[in-house]
């Protein structure tokens, strides 16, 4: 069994590719939201793990590429690069190859909690939908009028 003992995280990626619909809906430039969104929420998570947070410059996280033979499989690259005890430089490849639907299955849950949530508070789909998109933008108290400026400002600085 080796064990190893990374004492600093100096830089970092994760590539991701894949022959399902979300890759090739990344292909699509009007997703260009959505990309971003998932890249930032990718490298987040990564971050979050960290024992120090990484410059921008030294880690990149996020989907890459549509690659139709695939299929459902998406295959993963990680490379990290640190230092062991000792100043040791040290290098960690790994590549990692699952099903990627069933990684799905708590999206799909927590929409079901939301329509339930909005069907027993009697909202119609239209409201919900608002509520929903405010809470998420954290702009629940803005009027509607302000977050559909915002989202309009959200997608023009996407695609710039």
């Amino acid at each position: 069994m080796l064990t190893v003992a990374l004492l600093s995280l100096e830089c970092t990626y994760q590539f991701n590719t894949g022959g399902n619909t979300d890759f090739l809906n990344m292909l699509n430039m009007l997703n260009r939201i959505r990309l971003l969104s998932k890249k930032e929420s990718k490298t987040e998570a990564v971050q979050s793990v960290a024992a120090k947070r990484l410059d921008d410059e030294n880690i990149h996280i996020g989907p890459s590429d549509y690659v139709a033979w695939q299929k459902d499989n998406k295959i993963c690259f990680i490379r990290m690069e640190g230092k062991l005890f000792g100043d040791v430089p040290m290098n960690l490849e790994l590549r990692l190859s699952v099903e990627d639907s069933p990684n799905s299955a708590g999206i799909v849950i927590d929409a079901i909690r939301c329509s339930k949530l909005a069907l027993d508070r009697q909202y119609t789909d239209d409201e919900a939908y608002r509520m929903t998109e405010a809470f998420i933008n954290e702009t629940w108290k803005k009027k509607p009028h302000e977050m559909l400026d915002y989202r309009r400002r959200q997608r023009q600085q996407a695609v710039a």
